[in-house]
């Protein structure tokens, strides 16, 4: 027989291993790809797909009922085409990107725009510490996949570095 060395959560708490199975297992043909996941998805340079696995509201949106609920991070796949990538933004928490498939340049810079560039080829990531102004760019010519991990369950919305898209951000909420 067998023992566990850790306690349940208490919401699975004489839940069925069936049902735990049927809850915490994504499968990326059940995605729905969310171009509008982010503030600046609907700006040209910045278009990319969300697939969310774990926490719905990873992006600060809800809804994504296929979600995993999330415990102490989030874990997203995103399709980068070429040319798109992110605006630059902070979190609270550390973010990271790990390519899949394709490349992707990522970035870090400081309050001044001085920026240091990394190109990640797959199997490849960067660990993003909070705090500090981040993102990347798929500057090459075939879509990029990548995981997105946030080090917290439910994080704050990005924190854009672009004072325009920072005020945009709650908008993009509702």
């Amino acid at each position: 027989m067998n023992t566990a060395r850790h306690a349940r959560p208490a919401e699975l708490e004489g839940v069925s291993l069936e049902e735990i199975m049927a809850r915490y297992v994504g499968r990326f043909q059940d995605k729905v790809p969310d171009w509008n996941a982010f503030a600046d998805a609907s700006i040209e340079g910045n278009r990319r797909a969300q697939h969310r696995f774990i926490g719905a509201g990873a992006s600060g949106k809800h809804g994504d009922a296929s979600a995993i609920p999330a415990g102490a991070f989030t874990l997203s796949i995103m399709l980068v085409p070429p040319g798109q990538g992110n605006a630059p933004h902070t979190h609270e928490v550390e973010e990271v990107f790990f390519v899949l498939q394709g490349r992707l340049t990522a970035f870090v810079e400081d309050e001044s725009g001085r920026r240091v560039s990394k190109v990640l080829e797959p199997w490849e990531m960067i660990c993003c510490p909070a705090g500090v102004i981040h993102g990347y760019v798929n500057d090459t010519e075939e879509p990029c996949y990548l995981q997105v991990m946030l080090g917290r369950g439910k994080p704050e919305t990005a924190g854009f570095a672009d004072q325009k898209l920072f005020e945009q951000r709650d908008r993009h909420l509702g």
